[in-house]
This record gives C-alpha cells, structure tokens and sequence, in this order.
C-alpha cells in the first residue's frame, strides 16, 4: 500500500511520517515528503530525532528522485538538514560507503546546477557535510 503523504504540520506528525517511511524503506514516499516539506522547516520538524538510517534515507531520495527535477529544492534540503540538532553526530558515524551516497549526490547537483545556488555556495556545504 503506497504511503500517502501530505505536508506536516508538526514535528510529531513529521516523526509518525518518517517512521513509516523508514519502516518501509519507502524512498518514493520520502521523496514526496521532502517535495512537500519547507526545507527551511526541517530543522524544526526533525526536532532532535535525526539518526543515521533517516539521514541516508533522506539522501537516497533526493537523490534518486528529487535532483534531476529540481535540484535547488535538494540544494535547500541539505542546507537546512545541516542545521538541525543530531546532524554532527550523524555525521560523525556515518561509514566510508554512506559518505560516498552523499558525496554522489553532491555530485549531481554540480551536474544538474540551477540558478537556487552557486559553486561557491556548494562547495561550502560540502564543507559543512565534510566531504
């Protein structure tokens, strides 16, 4: 049964949406989550409930069905992701094979680049994601 998602209103709905998702593995789900979603309200509906398994979850969809339609929403995404509470620890346990996920989809938005961001603007986030 397809997941049907509609934009969070809160950080509690958001948590009930990406436990579902994530339970599922659900990245068509997810991609549609983070299409509906504010970027810059990411922080705030994550609340401190980032973990690892959410994180990549979040990177594979942008990745496989968000950047090629609209890589400044993915741009935004990951922006707004690095600020929320959890995303150094993340970070920080994150294996050589889920840094290289993240590094592939850094490479696609240089690819897909869109007017929403600069080089110089995404070289600073790489930065931030350490890569």
């Amino acid at each position: 049964e397809k997941l049907r998602i509609s934009e969070p209103s809160n950080a509690y709905d958001f948590g009930q949406i990406i436990n579902a998702v994530n339970a599922s593995k659900d990245k068509a789900a997810c991609a549609d989550l983070l299409t509906v979603t504010d970027p810059k309200k990411l922080p705030v509906l994550l609340s401190n409930k980032l973990e690892g398994e959410i994180f990549l979850i979040f990177i594979q969809s942008l990745e496989y069905y968000v950047v090629g339609k609209d890589p400044g929403l993915v741009y935004q995404h990951l922006f707004y992701l690095s600020k929320a509470e959890r995303f150094k620890v993340v970070l920080a346990l994150l294996s050589k094979n889920e840094k290289e996920q993240v590094q592939q989809l850094f490479d696609l938005l240089l690819e897909n680049q869109d007017h929403q961001y600069s080089l110089e603007d995404l070289e600073r986030l790489k930065e931030v994601y350490e890569l």
